[in-house]
C-alpha cells in the first residue's frame, strides 16, 4: 500500500493537499477492491459449505420429489427379483448403505421427515400438532411444497395432514403434473396407497408402480437440475430399521455412500439445501452428501 512520506522538496500547500487527498482516494480504491474480492471469496466458501454436495448455489434443485414407500428393509429390497426399477435407480443414483428409520410404527417416521421430530408419536391414529414443517417453511421462504397422495393412501402416511400449517398442501396423486414436471414445487412428497407402496401389495407391485408413475419424472430430473429420492418409512422388524434410500437425479453420481444417516438427515439435508433453519431434531442430524464414498466410473 502507498504511503506519503517526507520531502527534501518544498512543496506548495495547494499542491501538497491535492497531493494527500489522491493519496486518500488511492487508498480507499484499492481498500474497496479488497474488501469486495474478500467479500466474494467469503460468499462463495459460505455456499461450497451449505450446499453438501459441493455444487454452487444456482446448482441447488430445482426441483425434490420424495417416494416413500412401506415396512420393507434395505436387503428385502436390494435382493429382491421383483423390484428391476428399483434396482435401476440403484445403478444409476446414490445408495445410502447405511441409512435408517426412526422408529416403529408407520406415523412417527413420516412425521420426522415433514417436521423433523416424531412428535413423541408411538402409533398410526390421526394427530393434529400447531408446529413447524418442512412445507411450511418452504413456503416462508417463497419456494413451494406439495404432498401427492395417492387415493387410499391413510392420514398417517400423508403428514402433512397432521399439522395446522401444512393443511392446505395436499393434492391428490392424479395433479401430480406427468409430462409437465417443471411445473412441480420445489419439494414434493409422492404417497402411494397401501397396495402400491408395498404395504398391502408386493414388492413387484410397488416396483411396477414406481416405474409407471415416476420412470418419466427419473429421465427428466437426470438433466433439469432436479432430484427423485426413493425411500421407506420402515422395514418389517427384520433389520433393525435399516431401509433403502435411493438419489437419482442431476450433479448425483453413481455409486454406494456408507455414511450412517436417517429420516432426520433427508430432511436436514434438504433443510440445508435451501438455506432453511433445521427443525426439532433434524438439527443434530448428519448431513447426507448426494454422493458416494468413491464414483463408480464402470456404472
Amino acid at each position: 500500500m502507498w504511503k506519503v512520506g517526507k520531502t527534501s522538496d518544498p512543496m506548495p500547500r495547494n499542491l501538497r493537499s491535492f497531493q494527500e487527498r489522491s493519496d486518500r482516494g488511492d487508498r480507499s480504491s484499492r481498500l474497496s477492491i479488497l474488501t469486495r474480492s474478500f467479500l466474494v471469496s467469503l460468499t462463495s466458501a459460505l455456499i461450497m459449505l451449505a450446499i453438501p454436495d459441493g455444487h454452487a448455489a444456482s446448482d441447488r434443485p430445482d426441483h425434490i420429489v420424495i417416494v416413500v414407500e412401506e415396512n420393507h428393509g434395505y436387503n428385502q429390497i436390494l435382493n429382491s427379483s421383483n423390484a428391476p426399477f428399483i434396482h435401476l435407480l440403484a445403478t444409476q443414483g446414490t445408495v445410502f448403505s447405511k441409512y435408517y428409520a426412526v422408529s416403529h410404527p408407520s406415523e412417527p417416521n413420516y412425521l420426522a421427515l415433514f417436521s423433523g421430530s416424531t412428535q413423541d408419536v408411538h402409533d398410526d391414529r390421526i394427530h393434529v400438532f400447531n408446529a413447524p414443517t418442512l412445507g411450511g417453511a418452504l413456503q416462508r421462504a417463497g419456494l413451494s411444497f406439495a404432498g401427492y397422495a395417492e387415493t387410499g393412501s391413510p392420514n398417517s402416511h400423508n403428514p402433512w395432514e397432521s399439522f395446522t400449517e401444512s393443511a392446505n398442501v395436499g393434492r391428490p396423486f392424479s395433479q401430480f403434473p406427468l409430462g409437465r414436471f417443471d411445473s412441480l414445487p420445489t419439494v414434493s412428497f409422492v404417497v402411494p396407497n397401501l397396495y402400491n407402496d408395498m404395504h398391502d401389495g408386493s414388492i413387484a407391485r410397488g416396483d411396477r408402480w414406481l416405474k409407471d408413475h415416476l420412470a418419466g419424472y427419473m429421465t427428466w430430473a437426470k438433466t433439469h437440475n432436479s432430484l427423485l429420492i426413493v425411500t421407506f418409512d420402515e422395514d418389517d422388524g427384520q433389520e433393525g430399521n435399516h431401509v433403502l434410500t435411493v438419489v437419482v437425479g442431476d450433479h448425483v453420481p453413481a455409486g454406494e455412500n456408507s455414511t450412517p444417516t436417517s429420516h432426520l438427515s433427508l430432511i436436514r439435508t434438504i433443510e440445508n439445501m435451501y438455506g432453511l433453519p433445521a427443525l426439532a431434531e433434524s438439527m443434530s442430524a448428519p448431513l447426507m452428501k448426494f454422493a458416494p464414498d468413491q464414483v463408480d466410473d464402470s456404472r
